[in-house]
């Protein structure tokens, strides 16, 4: 083993002993598990994502019996808010002209007057259904922290460890995760709860993330931690 990978596996251990989960001050992020990008036939359709609705359930359960903090992220278009999220680089979210689909206009998770319906609905899926007292946040941007009360939703509970799961690895799940890295939360990404169209993509996020940004554990080693 050279000195490099050894000062790594040393520090991996560290990370891993300070990130694990802790009574009280952990949340588990559900990041825009939506109609629009889950359900079939949606204009921004990521198939991958109902691949992990399983594990999703099964850390939403045992984060339930503990009473721990569970929230749900949904990203937004609004016509009144015209940011570069619907033109030029997510023309779907633009209000539908009859002709609905990927590269299309199609309403895809838009809100207002407009709004979008069905399989654009911008509505997280009913198999994830949030209670009542559970915070949604929505934003008009990949990052979750923007605009948005995260942040201090999470401070106010004082919560310190985020355990991230959601869609897609390598836009909202990226650019939310790192920007928790920035406000120093404690990041435990969920490698098979995060699911992208483009599976190099979600493997390169996650060489990204390891050494600097965040813990990578399965579903099941997180269960078996929680306990």
């Amino acid at each position: 083993m050279s000195d490099h990978d050894a000062i790594m596996e040393a520090k991996l251990k560290v990370i891993d002993d300070t990130h694990r989960y802790v009574d009280g001050k952990t949340a588990l992020l559900i990041i825009d598990m939506q109609h629009g990008f889950v359900d079939e036939g949606a204009s921004l359709e990521v198939a991958a994502a109902r691949d992990i609705i399983p594990n999703l359930t099964s850390l939403i359960d045992a984060f339930r019996k503990r009473d721990a903090t569970v929230v749900f992220t949904e990203f937004v278009y609004a016509d009144n808010v015209p940011c570069l999220r619907g033109d030029p680089f997510g023309i779907e979210h633009l209000e539908s002209e009859g002709k609905p689909g990927f590269g299309n206009k199609s309403s895809n998770c838009l809100i207002g007057h407009n709004a979008g319906k069905g399989v654009e609905s911008a509505d997280t899926i009913p198999s994830l259904q949030p209670r009542p007292e559970e915070l949604i946040i929505r934003g008009h941007a990949y990052d979750k922290f923007y605009g948005t009360p995260l942040d201090l939703a999470l401070r106010s509970q004082n919560i310190s460890h985020l355990f991230v799961t959601g869609i897609t690895t390598d836009v909202c799940v990226n650019s939310t995760l790192i920007a928790a890295t920035q406000r120093n939360y404690r990041v435990t990404a969920i490698t098979d709860g995060c699911a992208s169209p483009w599976p190099e993509l979600h493997d390169a996020c996650l060489k990204i993330w390891q050494p600097k940004f965040a813990r990578l554990k399965l579903t099941a080693e997180v269960l078996l931690e929680i306990g």
